[in-house]
């Protein structure tokens, strides 16, 4: 699973999620993407299946570009913990998704191939996407 390697601090605060992605919200490496039409959390163990299943869809041809970093720590309490006595424990590794962002890039399969294992991948995320294709693509 994706992490970070270390942080400067453990606890961070959730935040809102506004506005649409400023950056990373075009086709930079690939010639296929999948966009992210809403906004949310996607967790690293959400990430990694996604990418599984587009790499097995694929049969391992091409190259897949995860574009997105679970980078923002959220924390959770134990059960039946009274209210109080402090923040939780980090639970799990988040990232942060506006509208716009493009979460993979794939490149070197064929376009039917790319749609398809996009569309697998599109399954196992919580945001609703868009399967999306370079401006300059030539079949």
């Amino acid at each position: 699973m994706l992490q970070p390697k270390r942080t400067k601090y453990r606890r961070q605060q959730k935040g809102k999620i506004k506005g649409n992605a400023g950056r990373g919200a075009s086709i930079a490496f690939g010639s296929f993407g999948l966009k992210s039409l809403g906004q949310g959390f996607i967790s690293s163990k959400t990430i990694e299946a996604a990418r599984v299943a587009m790499t097995r869809y694929m049969k391992r041809e091409g190259k897949v570009w995860i574009r997105i970093f679970p980078d923002k720590p959220l924390t959770k309490k134990p059960a039946e913990v009274r209210m109080g006595k402090g923040k939780g424990a980090p639970d799990r590794w988040v990232a942060v998704v506006k509208p716009g962002t493009i979460m993979f890039e794939a490149e070197g399969v064929p376009k039917e191939v790319a749609e398809e294992a996009m569309r697998l991948a599109a399954q196992k995320l919580p945001v609703l996407t868009k399967f999306v294709v370079r401006r300059d693509y030539v079949e």
